[in-house]
């Protein structure tokens, strides 16, 4: 199979040029666009959320030998969580590449945070199939960069953490309200808030109500550690 130009170039932004290219058109392809001679990759995601898992535990394991179990976990939940995988598909523009359907063209797939983060798995399982492990492990640490060495000891899911404060303080769980919502109906814009029974309230927006709740969450957790 002959890869065209955007996927030829692709390969360089990645640093990996495939023996078998049917694996990288299979890996760009979305369900959108599979046929009964197309195959999406939907099952290259599921392998590829498995291999990125393993890379990364061992590179936490090996970036901090006296971590405690308790402090990997909340970073290696920051580094394969769907919102990371999009930033680094972004990094490579892979959403350029992705093969979609007319309707996912019309609303925006290619800039879509989970659309994005199932592709960047779905190409990391590629590389692995193609050429094994290590080159695979090879891609992901190179394309991770340095948020391996910055992840912060703190990198909980924002909401998570909110809600952790909140308990220990005996406050019910903090709520998230739509204040707010903008833009074509292919690319709405969110505003929402954060609010704690005590008063407490943040606001945030963003592109899709999971990264406004985030977040909102993330700036009633800055305000209540200055309110200290």
């Amino acid at each position: 199979m002959k890869l065209s130009g955007d996927l030829r170039a692709f390969q360089g932004r990645i640093g990996h040029e495939f023996s078998d290219p049917a694996l990288l058109v299979r890996a760009v392809t979305h369900a959108s666009m599979s046929s009964a001679n197309r195959d999406d990759n939907q099952r290259l995601e599921f392998l590829g959320d498995r291999v990125l898992g393993l890379v990364m535990a061992e590179a936490l394991l090996a970036s901090d030998r006296q971590a405690s179990e308790g402090q990997l976990a909340p970073r290696f939940n920051a580094l394969v969580r769907k919102e990371t995988c999009a930033d680094v598909a972004r990094e490579i523009d892979l959403g350029q590449v992705l093969k979609l359907g007319r309707s996912e063209m019309i609303s925006g797939g290619r800039r879509k945070q989970a659309l994005l983060g199932d592709a960047i798995e779905a190409v990391i399982a590629a590389v692995y199939q193609d050429a094994g492990f290590e080159a695979s492990r090879a891609l992901i640490l190179r394309l991770w960069g340095n948020r391996i060495d910055t992840v912060k000891d703190d990198a909980r899911d924002a909401k998570t953490a909110l809600q952790e404060w909140a308990q220990a303080r005996k406050l019910p769980p903090p709520k998230y309200l739509e204040v707010a919502r903008s833009g074509p109906d292919h690319a709405p814009v969110f505003t929402i808030a954060a609010r704690l029974e005590n008063g407490a309230e943040a606001q945030a927006t963003a592109p899709s109500k999971r990264s406004a709740e985030q977040a909102a969450a993330t700036t009633l957790l800055a305000q209540l550690e200055k309110s200290k």
